[in-house]
């Protein structure tokens, strides 16, 4: 008795336990049902090939009295041939009561083939069950672990709607505008590049000139004029380099 108590207790603790977790990994609970069951379905198995035995040697009883009634009348019909009723009449006895054995036995076997027969449709039941229900729980696993992604995604998604009233949109927006003023600057220098370009060409043609004038009066004073050189316009090749170099262009910030 008191051990019945502390049993009872320790089970209800478990219960409890059960309770407490169930729901926080239904899978497992469900796979824990599933292992349960086919350790049951073993064990019904096991039940039914002794249940099997016994129709076995019940059958057997059968067939052996099934031979022993035949014995029997096999000798009653040998005495009365031979004229011996006393002797024919034991037989009988025997024999009537052997049928009677036979026929008792013979009841039982079918309660019992019949037994084994509804237990062994049972088992094949639980067998198609036991495989819906692993096939079920390997689809609840794949689905679960799924739906779980899926939620896992659409929330990062909602945490990462990159928008200018984010802190992030926020920062994506100083950076282009950063480059908008980097390309501004950029813009503005190659449009003041082109400030004084004239001014420099014409610079340069009129040293050039004044460069050409120099050489013909050098060619004078040297006696080396010809009537070519006197009335050639600027030369059309430069002969030496020139006297006066050109100032470098400033640098454009």
């Amino acid at each position: 008795m008191i051990l019945g108590k502390l049993w009872n207790a320790v089970a209800a603790q478990f219960n409890k336990l059960a309770n407490a977790i169930r729901g926080y990994d239904p899978i497992a609970e469900m796979q824990l049902e599933y292992d349960r069951s086919v350790e049951q379905l073993k064990e019904g198995r096991e039940g039914l090939a002794q249940y099997r035995a016994l129709v076995e040697r019940v059958q057997r009883q059968v067939d052996n009295q099934a031979k022993v009634v035949a014995t029997l009348e096999a000798k009653v019909k040998a005495f009365l041939n031979a004229g011996d009723r006393d002797g024919a009449a034991k037989f009988a006895l025997d024999l009537r009561r052997a049928k009677e054995d036979m026929a008792e036995n013979q009841k039982q076997l079918a309660i019992h083939e019949q037994a084994y027969q509804n237990n062994l449709l049972k088992i094949k039941h639980a067998v198609e069950k036991l495989e819906d229900v692993k096939h079920k729980i390997t689809k609840y696993d794949a689905d679960l672990k799924m739906s779980r992604a899926e939620a896992e995604l659409s929330q990062i998604a909602t945490q990462f709607n990159f928008n200018v009233t984010t802190d992030f949109g926020q920062a994506e927006q100083i950076i282009q505008d950063q480059i908008d003023r980097n390309r501004g600057r950029v813009r503005v220098a190659a449009d003041l590049s082109g400030e004084g370009v004239e001014d420099i060409k014409r610079e340069i043609s009129i040293e050039k000139t004044l460069a050409e004038d120099a050489l013909k009066d050098f060619e004078k004073e040297q006696g080396l004029a010809t009537p070519e050189t006197i009335g050639a316009g600027p030369a059309n090749k430069q002969l030496g380099p020139s006297t006066k170099q050109l100032e470098p262009l400033p640098e454009i910030p």
